[in-house]
């Protein structure tokens, strides 16, 4: 041995013993001394089959003992060795190896040059006595690895050991040594240390091929291990157990998978598989470091790649999903960062379930997101790998196993560039009225979660693909790849820079993102310590089966608009992130999980037919009180955030975008909205920048608020604690309004020491009465000159309304006629004369001070023929005129509690109560307050006839009869009185006569 130099052994062997297998193959090892190498076979002990040539002969000549002997010198290989490989390697064993194993068997290699080839191989690795070469060339490398120096020696375990440590081999003459024989060993599974022993049976089971030696046996073994990595990946998908791989064999498959993971050409099935398409795609990228499986990974969904190679390369990326290790690449970038966040110590694992892909990119992801630090090496390949998940189904064998019947039934023919995924994702979303198993379900969250789509937009290509139009011109000032990406498209999610793929794309992965906070790498940057504060999150890559879908964001938003006072609220980052999200979602119902979840029958039931944008949700609105209570207390929830920040109501904002910019922009701009923003919207509808669809928004939340004062920010805030203590019950807010409104006028009617209604509740309870109005079903909408002639028509014909409309309009009545403010035409017609004449009187007073300066010359007709509207209607009823009222507050239950006690609460009494004050009032029995009102109604009422509601109602037919013409001049100035006294004897109707009678008694009082 010490003849030869370590230079001269390294160019004479080309292969490494991974173990010895003469027992398993029935050859014998040399016993004696060893030989220089040049004797190429050791004697076979089995017989071969019957029509296999003997070894070495037939073609073969007789082996030299010659210390230059050549293979290129055998007749079994001299022809196929000028027919294949260049003049200039015939000199070199080594060379004439690599040249001719790297032939497609069976086909360019003659049977007994291949049989030569083996048995030449066979002999360089199953002999111990080659140990000793090793032990010489990497004599400080086995020193150094710990491993390897304590295995036992003799039986070709070293080169196996060496060969499992070759990436930490340093020294170059046992690298090169290492290497070289590497090539040869995974040209043959029977080379393989331990291969054999452990699939042997497996082998068989499976007809992966024959372990016997005979003339079948080729130089290159790879399909048989393909069989089995093949038989491995089908297991795991199908979970089919009727042929199980023994465990021992599947360590053994991944084993082999992981040392060939560095060079493409020791996967000799991929090898021979792809070699055209690694010349089509790959020509220029050299062998080592799987830098070749990386590029043909890249290239796999070319239209030029040949099936063939695709299969193989997925096989290969199937293997990888399993063990992290079989990529080279991937596990070299990552062993250091893998050590460091303690990925491969979680011992409630099984070491199978550490060993996954997923579970590598979890742990990593985990601790990008936390802010560890993690080599950009190592980061740039879990992108790689990240983007291949999404790009290809069938690497993730839990979407194949459970995903099945979806992927056959919908998704067939969608298998490439990601159309797939994205086709269960549609499906998943509901895209196509069609259900998605739970576990296929969770079995793409899943997978989401692993690629982790959200930190980098490109690693679902399906994605990148439609939307790079929308990207370059909407998002271009964001860098390519930023988180930012995808929140830039959801701004622009319905306008016209969108494109239709694009936004299915974009909503399909979002109504996946939505369903777990961590997958936004924003928002959880921003919120983790919120999260794990308020909402006892766990880690990044750690799930809660208690804890179902979109909960952390549901529990984030609600304490994202707490006040202060209410305590355990957001960080100012996280808030601005939560709103940011929720600005998003809004747009879609199908992005609130639980909304989703407690809506679906309701969606269904009232809503089928609203798909269009935003569409849904405010159906959801519309129909709160129809709602199943689960989904109106979610729906109540959501519009009581809109109430604060109107901005969740994205497609609003934009509709509105116009008449913000104009008269809005001041408070739109501030961080904290309570309400300000629709305020504004609010106060100029009749703008000229506002548009239909603004104006139709606007209304529409409007309506919305009246069904629940919780909807009307500042009005809960102000007045919540008021609610629950004297209305409670009552959530619809015209009803709150009047409830509160009927208390202050109670305690301020009878000179109440304290208001029941606190001070700030009164402030904006001022706000809200101003800006009601009646409408004909709920008899609230917001101000405007249509609404107001309509509902002044609806007061015109009182007596041809249903009898719910005329409560309802009783009771605005009572409120308008509390606060004339609130009194939208009398403001609108009567709008100069209060300049004119009322300008220092209380708002409250208001037509009180209008009623005194009626017969003015300066007067205007219009507004004085308003006046007498409401006159008319006042003494219809004494709840209706709250000077009468507080002035005879005493007298009314004194006299006439007769008349009280058959009255309805919501319709008037028909000037009853004041016709019985007015007999008093000629008694003398009245107090002095109550005395002057009654007598102002008296004289009112004798200039016009009309104002007197008894007579109206009595005397109508005889006015018609003997005073027509005094009733045609309308001139209101007592004509129609004097007329009916100068016939009073004339009048048959005996409830007119004595109404004329009292009114005469009045009179001379």
């Amino acid at each position: 041995m010490a003849a030869y130099s370590r230079a001269q052994l390294l160019l004479l062997f080309s292969s490494v013993s991974l173990c010895g297998f003469v027992s398993v193959l029935g050859l014998k090892a040399a016993s004696g001394p060893a030989e220089l190498p040049n004797p190429p076979f050791h004697r076979v002990v089995d017989p071969p089959a019957k029509d296999a040539p003997a070894p070495a002969a037939a073609g073969a000549s007789q082996p030299r003992r010659a210390t230059g002997w050549k293979l290129s010198e055998e007749e079994a290989c001299r022809e196929d060795l000028t027919r294949l490989c260049p003049k200039h390697t015939w000199t070199n064993n080594l060379a004439v190896l690599e040249c001719l194993q790297d032939r497609k068997e069976e086909i360019d290699i003659a049977p007994d040059c291949n049989h030569l080839l083996w048995n030449y191989k066979l002999n360089l690795t199953t002999d111990p006595k080659f140990e000793s070469v090793a032990m010489e060339i990497c004599k400080s490398t086995i020193a150094e690895i710990k491993e390897c120096n304590e295995v036992e020696r003799g039986r070709g375990y070293l080169v196996s050991c060496l060969v499992d440590h070759r990436v930490n081999i340093s020294e170059y003459q046992c690298n090169q040594y290492i290497t070289k024989m590497t090539s040869i060993i995974f040209s043959d599974y029977r080379l393989i240390c331990g291969f054999m022993d452990k699939c042997k049976e497996d082998i068989n089971n499976l007809r992966c091929g024959s372990i016997n030696t005979g003339h079948k046996d080729v130089h290159s073994q790879g399909e048989v291990i393909a069989c089995l990595e093949k038989a491995l990946v089908r297991e795991v998908e199908q979970q089919d157990h009727t042929r199980p791989i023994k465990e021992e064999c599947q360590k053994a498959i991944l084993r082999v998978a992981e040392l060939s993971s560095d060079d493409f050409h020791l996967d000799r099935h991929l090898y021979f598989s792809c070699r055209d398409d690694r010349e089509r795609f790959c020509q220029n990228i050299q062998a080592g470091e799987g830098k070749v499986y990386k590029c043909l990974f890249n290239h796999k969904f070319e239209e030029s790649m040949s099936e063939k190679c695709r299969d193989a390369l997925t096989t290969r990326q199937k293997l990888i999903s399993q063990d992290y290790r079989v990529s080279y690449s991937l596990a070299k970038a990552c062993k250091l960062d893998l050590r460091k966040q303690r990925c491969s110590l979680d011992t409630s694992l099984p070491r199978a379930r550490e060993a996954r892909l997923s579970y590598l990119l979890l742990c990593l992801e985990a601790a990008v997101h936390r802010g560890r630090p993690v080599s950009g090496e190592c980061q740039g390949e879990m992108l790689d790998y990240r983007r291949m998940l999404m790009e290809d189904f069938s690497l993730s064998p839990e979407i194949v196993l459970h995903c099945r019947t979806e992927i056959e039934a919908q998704c067939s023919g969608l298998h490439r560039k990601g159309r797939t995924l994205h086709c269960l994702m549609r499906i998943g979303r509901g895209d196509r009225n069609t259900a998605i198993d739970s576990v296929c379900q969770n079995a793409l969250q899943t997978l989401i979660q692993s690629a982790d789509p959200g930190g980098d937009y490109r690693i679902d290509r399906a994605l990148n693909e439609a939307c790079e139009s929308v990207i370059q011109t909407a998002c271009k000032h964001i860098r390519n790849g930023d988180p930012m990406i995808l929140s830039c498209l959801m701004e622009h999610l319905y306008t016209e820079k969108m494109v239709e793929d694009c936004e299915h794309r974009l909503l399909e992965l979002q109504y996946f993102i939505s369903r777990d906070w961590k997958l936004d790498p924003i928002l959880y940057k921003k919120c983790q310590a919120d999260a794990a504060r308020l909402c006892h999150t766990h880690g990044w890559n750690e799930t809660s089966e208690l804890m179902p879908p979109g909960a952390v964001f549901s529990c984030l938003y609600r304490h994202a608009y707490r006040t202060e006072e209410q305590g355990r609220r957001l960080s100012r980052d996280c808030k601005v992130e939560v709103q940011r999200i929720l600005h998003q979602r809004a747009l879609d119902v199908k992005l609130d999980p639980e909304l989703q979840k407690r809506c679906m029958t309701d969606l269904g039931k009232w809503c089928s037919e609203k798909t269009d944008a935003g569409q849904e949700l405010e159906c959801l609105q519309d129909h709160l009180e129809d709602l199943v209570p689960g989904c109106r207390d979610v729906v109540g929830n959501l519009t009581e955030l809109e109430s604060e920040d109107i901005q969740i109501d994205a497609l609003l904002i934009r509709a509105c975008e116009p008449v913000i910019q104009a008269h809005c922009h001041d408070v739109a701009d501030n961080q904290i909205d309570t309400g300000d923003l629709m305020e504004c919207l609010v106060q100029n509808k009749h703008q000229k920048e506002m548009n239909d669809k603004c104006v139709v928004g606007v209304t529409h939340f409007q309506l919305i608020q009246m069904k629940d004062f919780r909807f009307s920010y500042k009005f809960k805030m102000a007045c919540k604690e008021d609610v629950l203590r004297l209305c409670p019950n009552i959530k619809k807010k015209v009803d709150v309004v009047i409830c509160l409104s009927t208390t202050v006028r109670n305690d301020t009617l009878q000179e109440a020491r304290e208001q029941r209604v606190s001070l700030k509740c009164r402030k904006q309870l001022r706000v809200e009465e101003l800006e009601m109005v009646p409408r004909t079903h709920t008899l609230i909408l917001p101000p405007d000159s249509l609404t107001a002639v309509m509902i002044e028509c609806l007061k015109e014909q009182k007596k041809q309304l249903s009898q719910r409309c005329h409560q309802r309009l009783f009771r605005l009545q009572e409120v308008e006629m509390s606060d004339p403010e609130l009194d939208y035409q009398l403001m609108r017609v009567c709008k100069q004369m209060i300049k004119r004449f009322c300008t220092e009187a209380d708002a409250r007073n208001v037509l009180q001070c209008l009623k005194q300066n009626k017969n003015s010359e300066l007067m205007d007709p219009k507004c004085k023929q308003m006046i007498t509207k409401r006159q008319i209607t006042q003494n219809t009823d004494y709840r209706l005129n709250p000077v009468l009222r507080k002035a005879c507050r005493a007298d009314i239950p004194k006299f006439c509690q007769s008349i009280l006690s058959k009255a309805s609460e919501d319709s008037e009494l028909e000037g009853q109560v004041i016709a019985c004050l007015k007999l008093k009032y000629a008694d003398q029995r009245l107090s002095s307050d109550c005395e002057d009102q009654i007598r102002v109604i008296l004289q009112e009422s004798a200039l016009d006839y009309r104002l007197d509601r008894q007579l109206q109602m009595h005397c109508s037919e005889e006015i018609s009869r003997l005073c027509a013409e005094e009733a045609a001049a309308q001139e209101q100035t007592g004509q129609v009185e004097e007329c009916l006294k100068v016939n009073l004897l004339k009048i048959k109707q005996e409830a007119c006569k004595k109404v004329q009678l009292l009114d005469c008694v009045c009179s001379a009082t």
